[in-house]
């Protein structure tokens, strides 16, 4: 097959974690051909969506990730496959590249599925589940937010649509600091904010459960650093080897059979203690950790699920 990724720099990419490059490897291992190209280089052109990138060799080389063709203009319709792949923030920019996908969907298929990555987004997704998730509220209004924070004690405070743990902050009961931290918010920013009770089990991991076209593959458990409170990878998480609890099985089973209705073939959901907190639909990781963990070939599983859909 002819597959082609969007997403941010592949020369930016640590080989040992990065779940694009793991895809990228094992679909040239499987004989796929591979194209690069990045968001700000997809178009639309009279009717056509198209993309400037280069042709893409992956190799496990330490900073020498892959190597690129010559730039070259390519219609994505002729592609079998479409990885969308670029991190967040969730922002208009990201919005309008899954506008543009979607007119594709007639001939190529999108992984995973941009209209539904569109009404989808990570921290919104979960609302459809309440009962799974700690109490939570989404608002720009300042006494909204202080009512919520009064009736809960320590809360975390975070960016709706931002990633990678950056902006979360926990505020304690007798915090003072959630008025400075609206105002500057707000003051860059006309998106809401969330704030969701604080789960103390956060100290013994923020557990990553992967998804396969539904269904749970595994997971991996991120243990905040010392001092912190994100377990983030992106800001020092450690990942450590984790099994699935029946709670976590329960999770998946209520979650995975709207995910694979709506074709998010790869999703990575969080779960801390027995709360779900996130589904990540638009650029999860963990593939390369839980491979190394449970010796599964976690990626070979999304591939499978891919090219039984374009058989």
């Amino acid at each position: 097959m002819k597959i082609a990724f969007q997403m941010d720099p592949i020369g930016d990419v640590n080989i040992d974690a990065d779940s694009s490059f793991r895809l990228a490897e094992e679909a040239q291992k499987r004989g796929h051909t591979l194209f690069f190209y990045t968001p700000d280089n997809i178009a639309y052109q009279e009717g056509r969506i198209t993309a400037r990138g280069q042709d893409m060799t992956v190799q496990r080389v330490p900073g020498d990730p892959a190597v690129l063709g010559e730039m070259r203009e390519v219609d994505l319709a002729e592609f079998d496959v479409v990885w969308l792949r670029q991190d967040p923030p969730f922002d208009m920019h990201y919005i309008t590249l899954t506008h543009l996908l979607d007119r594709i969907s007639d001939t190529t298929l999108v992984v995973n599925d941009p209209f539904w990555v569109r009404n989808y987004p990570e921290k919104l997704l979960v609302l459809d589940f309440p009962d799974l998730t700690p109490p939570t509220t989404i608002a720009r209004d300042l006494e909204t937010i202080k009512a919520f924070k009064e009736k809960h004690g320590d809360v975390i405070l975070k960016p709706l649509y931002g990633n990678g743990g950056a902006g979360v902050f926990k505020l304690t009961r007798d915090d003072r600091n959630l008025s400075s931290l609206h105002e500057l918010f707000t003051g860059f920013s006309r998106e809401p904010l969330i704030v969701q009770k604080f789960l103390p089990d956060v100290s013994k991991g923020d557990k990553r459960v992967i998804l396969v076209d539904g269904a749970p593959v595994g997971a991996i458990n991120r243990v905040p650093a010392a001092g912190e409170t994100r377990s983030n990878m992106h800001v020092g998480g450690r990942p450590e080897k984790v099994g699935l609890t029946e709670r976590d099985l329960e999770i998946c089973a209520r979650i995975g059979g709207v995910l694979k209705e709506k074709g998010q073939v790869f999703v990575g959901i969080d779960v801390i203690g027995d709360y779900l907190t996130e589904i990540n639909v638009t650029s999860p990781t963990g593939i390369q950790e839980l491979e190394r963990f449970d010796c599964v070939n976690i990626a070979a599983k999304i591939w499978e699920v891919i090219e039984a859909k374009r058989a």
